[in-house]
């Protein structure tokens, strides 16, 4: 925060927005609790910020529902303005920006963030967008093949198109020839100080003794890893760096080591190789040869250009502009790749669409826009500070995207069959599929006098027993024991009646859906659906949103999208 007036802004949005969820009034403790979550700079001021937390609180509590609305209002229309801010040292059609994945899961939320972003900007300049896999660990991080058209695929979902690709696996004698260069001259050395005796020397400032050896003893060293003198972990190429660098991960970061190519092979270039950079050496190479101006990660990646910028004033290179943002925090979904991966292996994910993640392959099932991500990730921005996300934000930016595609259907859960008594014969209603889009036609429900039954929700049953509601289109009803008694179709007194969704006991076929807590609802919907296609996303009238995966006579499943 720069300043207290414009924290005092942020504790009224965040004060409003608790307000408007809880009948206008505002909690302080929530408020302060978000505030901290999202500014963790303020947390050391906790105490100290309570108290203005608690005024502005009385301050939107003596506001009137009217104002709370407006402000509501304004703040949606605000959002909708947002635009990702101006670059630093950019011009129109010289900006070249990366997105780097490793190639050992899949992308979610969180990872999605760097695509978008780095894309958007490379866009916005009239620039170039470049995809690069790092997949140079075969040992730790260990790529998978299936994963790199995986990744491609989530990209071009989120409408991602890139200039140019690269396989770092298959970059290897290019880091091999800027590590005889670095050698050659006297930025990096090589060393056979095991990690330990390395640790412990490089808390104490000290240097290993191989450090100060000249180029041609260094470039020796280099050729007896290369040929397998050296055996895995007897020997490491590091950047000089400053050994009293007040950060030890700082000093004389490792570049190259030695994996054993027979026990791990890498998936794309075999065993073909036994000395692999490290993910700083490599990044740093490939942003410099790539061209690339523009870099745009996660905070947790500041201490890796400081190491990287030894390397670069090494070579007398210029380093891109580095933009770092904070972590997106999820209030729910699991985001980590390695709890990701963990729970599929042990069962507890049924793959990577489950929709308890928050992988884009389980958004995409699920029925979320690519353009709500987007849009949410945009609305982010670039701020350093964590980002806590309600996945509600999300669902409520797609929300707005989905309904108007969305065609309307009936559908009951807890079935309860009843049977319509006095109906004038045979009767037929015709729904709108949309009722903002009439062009889209009709869907016909009927009822008749061989066949009087209808599907409602127990629950509706059983809250109007004794009562008077509407079946949605077809008329009023008494609702008694197991019968629902006709009344008349007067729409006008029908206005103050609850409104109910129904289907006919002759129109009816099954319905599953996987709802995002991984549960699976099932009951019947009306069979006008078998007209839609796999992929959609309808609404079920009174329920929800959700994403059709088979549609047969046989019966209907889907994804649950949203409320």
């Amino acid at each position: 925060m720069s300043g207290e007036a414009e924290l005092r802004e942020r504790i009224k949005e965040l004060a409003i927005e608790n307000a408007l969820k809880h009948n206008g009034r505002a909690d302080p403790g929530s408020v302060l609790g978000k505030l901290l979550a999202s500014h963790s700079d303020l947390k050391p001021r906790a105490k100290d910020i309570l108290g203005l937390v608690i005024s502005v609180c009385n301050e939107v509590n003596s506001m009137s529902p009217d104002a709370l609305k407006a402000y509501e209002v304004k703040e949606e229309k605000r959002k909708e303005q947002l635009g990702l801010p101006p670059l630093p040292d950019a011009t129109t059609g010289s900006v070249v920006t990366r997105f780097a994945p490793n190639p050992n899961s899949v992308l979610h939320l969180g990872s999605a963030r760097a695509a978008v972003l780095s894309y958007e900007y490379a866009k916005m300049y009239s620039g170039k967008f470049i995809l690069r896999f790092e997949d140079t660990d075969p040992r730790l991080k260990r790529s998978d093949v299936k994963f790199y058209e995986m990744i491609k695929e989530d990209l071009r979902w989120l409408g991602i198109h890139w200039d140019e690709e690269y396989l770092q696996s298959e970059r290897l004698e290019i880091y091999y020839e800027y590590a005889r260069k670095a050698l050659e001259a006297g930025i990096a050395y090589i060393t056979e100080c095991d990690r330990e005796t390395f640790r412990k020397r490089v808390l104490e400032g000290v240097a290993c003794p191989e450090r100060s050896e000249p180029p041609e003893k260094q470039l020796g060293r280099w050729e007896s890893m290369l040929s397998g003198k050296y055996k895995e972990g007897e020997a490491v190429l590091r950047v000089k760096t400053d050994l009293s660098h007040p950060n030890p991960a700082v000093r004389d970061w490792p570049a190259f080591r030695i994996i054993d190519p027979e026990k791990h092979a890498h998936p794309i270039v075999g065993k073909r190789y036994r000395v692999w950079p490290l993910y700083n050496w490599a990044a740093a190479i490939d942003d410099h040869l790539l061209g690339i101006t523009h870099i745009l990660r996660g905070q947790e990646h500041f201490v890796n250009m400081i190491r990287q910028k030894y390397l670069y004033d090494g070579f007398g290179w210029r380093y891109p502009v580095a933009i770092h943002y904070g972590r997106l925090l999820l209030m729910e979904g699991a985001l980590s790749k390695s709890e990701i991966e963990k729970g599929i292996k042990e069962g507890r994910f049924t793959g990577y669409d489950d929709p308890r993640l928050m992988t884009l392959t389980a958004l995409r099932r699920r029925g979320i826009r690519p353009e709500a991500i987007t849009s949410l990730i945009i609305s982010m921005g670039i701020n350093t500070n964590d980002a806590v996300v309600d996945t509600k934000n999300l669902l409520a930016i797609n929300r707005k995207l989905i309904d108007p595609i969305s065609n309307r259907y009936f559908a009951v859960f807890r079935p309860r069959m009843v049977r319509l008594e006095g109906i004038p014969g045979d009767m037929s209603v015709s729904l709108p599929r949309h009722p903002s889009f009439k062009e889209r036609g009709t869907r016909k429900l009927e009822v008749s006098s061989k066949n009087p039954f209808v599907y409602i929700e127990e629950d509706d049953f059983g809250k109007n027993i004794g009562r008077e509601a509407r079946l949605i289109g077809l008329g009023n009803f008494i609702f008694a024991d197991g019968i629902l008694m006709f009344t008349d179709n007067d729409l006008t007194r029908a206005k103050g009646l609850p409104h109910i969704h129904w289907v006919p006991e002759g129109q009816a076929i099954k319905a599953s859906i996987l709802m995002d807590d991984g549960s699976t609802k099932d009951g019947i919907c009306e069979a006008n659906i078998l007209e839609e296609r796999p992929d959609s996303v309808v609404q079920f009238e009174r329920l929800f949103f959700a994403r059709l995966e088979r549609v047969s006579e046989e019966g209907v499943f889907a994804v649950y999208t949203s409320d």
